[in-house]
């Protein structure tokens, strides 16, 4: 399992780092003005869609099935388990897009109801998300592939698609502003280029494997393929519960006065890269696997696996949200401050990405949980705690955005986020399907210990490198912060025991060997 975390990671992390060069572009372009408002609501607004009906829901319930067949039945019946469900996504999928397109303007209307009535943001935001759009089609096909492949434990391609997001993005801003209306059209055609490019490398790669997946496949409703999607009713619905959280942050973001849509795209996207490299890398190899230890008869394989994934969860995303905390401030004036991007926006972006940050462990950590449930075919649960976490965390919306703005809104994500963790690893701990092991409960400690030692030496070289750097040096003394968390996190986790470096050298060097 380690193995494909570091191979579904590496590949992230490559992904978000060209995701930074592509917000850093964004934000020199277009600031945090209403362009850059209309465009991220038009990229949001897909992006829910396809984790509603691509990733979510859908692998929750397809991946498990997928890698059981292919395990147990043979790859044959699993390629037309695979074709089956390929027919029918695209089938449906296309009538959503078209439905989409046409009635756009009463979509918004519903998502950003702030925008409504404006000259500027709310036509703009109609046209662009008409563009993107039919990118939901493309990487649900994608994710369908990307399922395939992990279910395969073939992870880095899959892994390594979204890298094509980003730099056909950053092309198409350089190359397509001069003959479009605005920067935001340039990358809305962009992004609808991006999800055909990575459908067609997954294609590619897949029928290389000996697994070819067609799009266009006769739709076919066999035993196999009503379970797949009677099982993915109920996680539609817990994935439903996701999205609508975030539906609920844009669209009250969308009341609030202009560049607030922007400040919490821009945090996010900086919260996003540990809880991309890690939670992401850590869900996508561990469903499968746990799918298959449980269908194999290996109980406590299992049990073994999910306490590490906790493990592994917690040790890397635990100093990335203190780092975030302690360095907002820089982290979003080195990456961001520039061009249309001034002072003010950075210092609002700086304030939601501490809030989003207090929540970051459990992001990470509900990816790490919800496969328990997954793996056993219980896609029902995570739903029922969903509809807890939905009402929470509106609620915690209308309490805290009075007083704190956009940045109530982050905050109010993030103890939703925690308190989702606290509810799934109770049940999951009733119903005996998790014990955390002695291993995992003598890290805990030792990680938080390590965790707050290097938030004190990053706060005191923050302090004495900052001031002193001007905006190139920025870059540079970013660089050295990162190193110096580095070094004192991982060398205080080795001496107390709380993370062991060996392991993971270990794994390396049997990954250079394979």
């Amino acid at each position: 399992m380690l193995r494909s975390i570091f191979t579904v990671g590496g590949w992230t992390m490559v992904s978000r780092i060209l995701g930074f060069a592509r917000d850093m572009l964004i934000a020199s372009r277009l600031g945090a003005g209403p362009v850059a408002d209309a465009f991220f609501v038009a990229l949001k607004l897909p992006n829910l869609f396809r984790r509603l009906f691509g990733e979510g829901a859908f692998n929750a319930a397809f991946v498990p099935a997928f890698a059981g067949s292919y395990a147990v039945e043979g790859p044959a019946k699993a390629r037309a388990l695979a074709n089956a469900l390929a027919g029918i996504m695209s089938l449906w999928l296309s009538g959503l897009v078209i439905l989409g397109i046409v009635f756009m303007p009463q979509l918004l209307f519903v998502l950003a109801p702030g925008f409504v009535g404006e000259e500027v943001r709310f036509p703009l935001a109609v046209e662009l998300t008409r563009t993107t759009f039919p990118y939901l089609l493309f990487i649900c096909l994608a994710a369908l592939v990307s399922g395939v492949l992990n279910g395969m434990d073939r992870f880095a391609a899959a892994a390594a698609a979204p890298v094509l997001f980003n730099v056909i993005s950053m092309a198409a801003l350089l190359g397509l502003t001069p003959y479009v209306a605005t920067p935001g059209h340039a990358l809305a055609w962009g992004v609808l280029a991006s999800g055909v490019a990575q459908l067609a490398m997954l294609l590619f790669v897949v029928r290389r494997a000996g697994m070819a997946i067609n799009p266009l496949s006769r739709p076919r409703f066999g035993p196999d393929v009503m379970g797949v999607l009677r099982r993915m009713l109920p996680g539609l619905l817990g994935a439903g519960v996701t999205q609508l959280n975030l539906a609920i942050d844009v669209v009250i973001a969308s009341l609030l006065p202009a560049g607030a849509v922007s400040y919490l795209y821009y945090a996010d996207r900086i919260a996003q890269l540990p809880l991309g490299v890690i939670g992401a890398a850590v869900g996508t190899a561990l469903l499968p696997l746990l799918a298959r230890q449980l269908r194999t008869g290996k109980p406590l394989a299992a049990h073994r696996s999910q306490n590490r994934a906790m493990e592994l969860s917690f040790a890397l995303a635990l100093p990335a949200a203190v780092a975030m905390a302690v360095l907002a401030g820089p982290i979003i004036a080195t990456l961001f401050e520039r061009g249309a991007f001034d002072s003010a926006a950075a210092a609002a972006t700086a304030a939601a990405l501490v809030a989003y940050a207090i929540g970051l462990p459990a992001f990470v950590l509900v990816k790490a949980l919800t496969p328990g449930f997954f793996a056993r075919g219980d896609t029902a649960t995570p739903v029922k705690v969903g509809l807890f976490i939905v009402a929470l965390n509106l609620a915690l919306n209308l309490l805290l955005t009075p007083f704190m703005a956009h940045v109530g809104i982050a905050l109010a994500t993030a103890l939703a986020a925690w308190v989702n963790v606290v509810a799934l690893g109770w049940l999951l701990t009733r119903r005996r399907r998790l014990v955390l092991d002695r291993r995992l409960r003598r890290a805990v400690p030792r990680l938080l210990l390590a965790a707050a030692l290097m938030g004190v030496v990053l706060a005191g070289l923050g302090a004495v490198l900052f001031p002193l750097a001007g905006s190139l040096a920025r870059f540079g003394a970013l660089a050295l912060l990162v190193v110096a968390g580095l070094v004192s996190y991982f060398g205080v986790a080795q001496f107390t025991g709380g993370f062991d470096l060996r392991e993971v050298r270990r794994l390396m060097r049997r990954r250079a060997t394979s």
